[in-house]
């Protein structure tokens, strides 16, 4: 809106100058004309009752005193010429040869001899000025040419000039009023259209595929408004159903997975038991000297593989039966220093900066937190290097952050995308459901977990939870 009227305008003073020029061009040249033809009438006036032959060489004398008085009557000079361009007779009483030519341009005389009207009219542009000059012939009662009249004609403009620019002035009062006008209608007007879209956008900034979105309500909406309030609806509706399937479809393929890993980390002590069994069964002699020994043997072996799928059990029932948070207000050194107590390593360092940080979480879920990551920076460590693990609790405005260091052989690059996955895990023994309780459990809080590691320098985990008071 701003730039049609801006447009309007510079369009607007174009057409009325480029008008205004071409009507006083129009004006000028009918002008010089109409005195042409006046000054004609009173030539042809004196010829009429002059008593001297009407021929070229007495025109001189013709219009000895009769020139003057008719440059008094048209307020006009002029001048006369003979046919080969010499000047005649000038209606000004004196001049000077740098005003009035004393002959004519041959250039000139082409031209109006080639003239159909026999008129020829000559224009002279200064940068202030600009001049015209009108030459036709005079002719007798036979209408034989016998001289050319020559009519000089300067335009004066100053009137008209002073007019445009006036009316030029009045017209830019007149557009800057309406440009305010425009500037704030389309404030107005845009703040009205962008309303609603200003709700929209924040609708989809909100727009959360994990949780329930709501629907979009604006009363008296434009018609595309609604189309895209209508689309938004309708795409919530389907991704409200799409989140429903997909995570029915992520809850079967966990229990499918989980299933899978149960079934094969179970087959793993039975297929030594079984072959136990079957061997003691197949060399069981009740008289062999050394049979309390055998089946001494036998028994650990049992107990050795039932003690290993108690530990599968336990494993996968506390990371499927996660107890509810009960949450307290504690001191998170106090607990952490705890945690590590049931550690003896002599080569587990502890720092804290301050000796309270307090924060309002679960006793028991925040022990689980640190003696996971202590466990696992052990098992990181290799047996031919001197152990060192450094746990460190530290505030941070609203938040608390615990480190656990080791000094281990890290985590490679191709796997440092699956460390907190279920049942991941690049040691021998263990189900790797570590990380991925820890995980849910900080995640639980709002929290992060993140590491940073180089292979064969160590491992940095970092813990931060809100204090939540």
């Amino acid at each position: 809106m701003i730039l049609l009227v801006f447009i309007a305008s510079v369009l607007i003073v174009g057409v009325t100058i480029y008008q205004y020029r071409e009507q006083t061009n129009d004006y000028h040249q009918k002008r010089l004309a109409r005195k042409e033809a006046q000054i004609k009438q009173s030539i042809i006036y004196t010829l009429k009752e002059t008593t001297y032959p009407v021929i070229t060489e007495n025109l001189k004398d013709i219009f000895k005193h009769e020139i003057y008085q008719i440059a008094d009557v048209q307020n006009l000079n002029f001048n006369i010429y003979d046919l080969e361009g010499q000047l005649i007779k000038s209606s000004k009483a004196t001049f000077n040869n740098d005003s009035i030519s004393n002959c004519l341009s041959a250039n000139t005389l082409n031209n109006l001899e080639a003239s159909a009207s026999k008129r020829y009219v000559e224009e002279n542009t200064s940068p202030n000025d600009r001049f015209h000059a009108s030459y036709s012939y005079i002719t007798n009662n036979k209408f034989k040419p016998i001289g050319i009249l020559n009519l000089p004609y300067l335009e004066d403009n100053t009137f008209n000039n002073k007019e445009l620019k006036e009316f030029l002035f009045r017209l830019a009062w007149v557009y800057l009023v309406l440009l305010v006008i425009a500037i704030a209608l389309a404030y107005i007007i845009s703040k009205y259209i962008t309303r609603s879209l200003q709700t929209i956008s924040d609708k989809l900034n909100k727009t959360n595929f994990t949780q329930k979105n709501k629907r979009i309500i604006i009363k008296n909406p434009g018609e595309e408004i609604g189309k895209l309030i209508s689309s938004y609806n309708g795409m919530i509706d389907e991704l409200e159903e799409s989140a429903v399937k997909l995570a029915r479809s992520e809850r079967e393929q966990a229990w499918r997975e989980m299933a899978k890993q149960v079934a094969h980390e179970i087959k793993n002590p039975l297929t030594p038991m079984r072959l136990s069994v079957q061997s003691f069964e197949r060399k069981f002699d009740p008289n062999d000297p050394k049979i309390e020994q055998k089946i001494d043997e036998y028994s650990k072996t049992l107990i050795q593989q039932i003690d290993t799928l108690s530990s599968i059990a336990s494993a996968f029932s506390n990371f499927a039966n996660m107890p509810a948070q009960q949450n307290e207000t504690l001191n998170v050194v106090k607990i952490v220093k705890l945690a590590l107590d049931i550690f003896n390593e002599n080569y587990i360092h502890f720092i804290s900066e301050e000796e309270e940080v307090i924060a309002k979480l679960d006793r028991t879920q925040l022990i689980r937190i640190v003696t996971n990551l202590v466990k696992n920076a052990e098992q990181a460590i290799p047996e031919n290097t001197a152990p060192k693990i450094l746990v460190s609790v530290a505030s941070e405005n609203e938040i608390v952050k615990i480190m656990v260091a080791d000094n281990g052989i890290g985590i490679a690059e191709e796997f440092k995308d699956k460390v907190f996955e279920p049942k991941f895990t690049t040691k021998t023994s263990g189900m790797g459901l570590g990380l991925g309780m820890v995980k849910n459990i900080i995640e639980n809080y709002n929290g992060t977990i993140d590491f940073t590691s180089e292979e064969h320098q160590g491992t940095i985990f970092t813990v931060k939870l809100p204090k939540g008071i």
